[in-house]
């Protein structure tokens, strides 16, 4: 937790930019470690070999940040101290964890009920990294067990309660847009209940309390890792297939109706495992800069939808991502730096990372170390770049900007 001055400082989010406050991150642990190729099938998760190894990169990416002023906010923190404090969220989140549909209405009543006895601290860690039916409290003798035929056929390494290996990217379950904390809906069903723990700590920690809403995770799809807020009123929102072309529509007329922003930019981009999210092509490291995947630069369009000062709505594109930008930043022109890799790495290699940068303030990023080229011209260009080790925590699964969810920076 954070001191009392922290405490009393407002979460807001404009930028991509503004000095960091305050940021939510996930440090990894069991979920990770209990995946095995047995029972991985469902997560889609490509599995960390080294966990121990991961978790220390973790810890100098929060070290790195505390050293920079930056309050580290710990998900597992977070969950247990909800769950301590909050009847409501416990049952909201054993609810969403427990599926009588998968399990049977016996055997789900039992284990709900249990559950409902367990420790906060225990309670989250169950809620994170999942429960396998040999770990479950009671024998086949019980009440729910004697006659649950789920549990007769499965598996005992298999899981009655799945783990959340993603949590470590909480950019992609929620993201802030001024003071508002928008929820979103993540596409992928294996994901989806990482949104309802992030649901329940905006919900009923006390941190929170009071925080409104910019959009809900029940409306189209829409993930974090699209949506970069290029300057204070104007947002883009990377479409495809992780991010509905109505999720982003939604997301436009949900901000508009609070006046959060004025433009939305919404950019096709290609679904390959090298793009998969937008901040995989594009990050920003200063008001008026981008990092980019050369290849990308020429192709990538917006269409822009804009609120109007009568309050009508327009749309138009679409047109070139760069000029577009620009207009609605109010600005020149967008540099851009591109990344030093050619299109067929890109398209190869997603590990590399070297676009999906954090912007810790105005010309300052964290990088992974091992992107020499794109650290390099990002340097060349003006932008200080603090290095952090990444051969666990990447590896194909994302950068600084993936496993961090800003709450609060400074306006630009």
């Amino acid at each position: 937790m954070g001191t009392q001055a922290a405490s009393a400082r407002p979460f807001s989010v404009t930028s991509e930019v503004g000095a960091l406050r305050t940021v939510l991150l996930h440090r990894p642990g069991d979920e990770l470690r209990r995946l095995t190729p047995r029972n991985n099938d469902s997560l889609l998760f490509d599995a960390i070999p080294w966990v121990e190894r991961a978790q220390q990169e973790h810890d100098i990416f929060a070290d790195v940040l505390r050293g920079r002023g930056v309050e580290v906010l710990l998900l597992a923190d977070l969950l247990t101290e909800t769950i301590r404090v909050s009847g409501a969220a416990r049952i909201q989140g054993i609810s969403g964890a427990v599926d009588a549909r998968r399990l049977g209405h016996g055997l789900a009543d039992e284990l709900a009920g249990y559950l409902r006895t367990v420790p906060a601290p225990e309670l989250a860690q169950i809620l994170m990294s999942g429960m396998t039916f040999d770990e479950l409290p009671f024998g086949q003798t019980s009440p729910g067990g004697a006659t649950s035929l789920v549990r007769r056929m499965h598996h005992g390494h298999d899981f009655v309660i799945d783990p959340l290996p993603n949590l470590l990217f909480t950019r992609d379950s929620s993201f802030w847009v001024g003071r508002r904390v928008a929820i979103t809906s993540l596409a992928l069903p294996a994901r989806m209940r990482e949104t309802s723990l992030t649901d329940l700590i905006y919900a009923f920690h006390p941190r929170f309390l009071g925080v409104r809403r910019a959009y809900e995770s029940h409306t189209a799809p829409i993930e974090g890792g699209d949506v970069l807020l290029l300057a204070p009123g104007v947002v883009a929102v990377g479409v495809g297939e992780r991010t509905t072309p109505a999720g982003a529509e939604a997301l436009a007329r949900s901000l508009f109706e609070d006046d959060l922003a004025h433009t939305v930019l919404a950019l096709p981009i290609a679904q390959t495992r090298a793009t998969m999210h937008l901040d995989t092509v594009c990050t920003m490291v200063d008001t008026d800069a981008v990092v980019m995947y050369p290849a990308i630069q020429d192709s990538l369009c917006a269409f822009t939808i804009r609120k109007e000062d009568d309050g009508s709505v327009t749309m138009q594109g679409p047109d070139p991502f760069l000029p577009a930008a620009a207009k609605a930043m109010g600005i020149g022109k967008l540099r851009v730096i591109d990344t030093g890799l050619d299109g067929v790495t890109a398209e190869r290699e997603q590990w590399d990372d070297g676009n999906n940068t954090l912007a810790l303030a105005p010309g300052v990023v964290v990088a992974y170390e091992r992107n020499e080229m794109t650290n390099a011209r990002l340097t060349d260009s003006g932008i200080e770049v603090l290095p952090i080790p990444g051969s666990e925590l990447g590896s194909g699964r994302g950068g600084p900007r993936c496993l961090s969810c800003p709450l609060s920076r400074d306006e630009v």
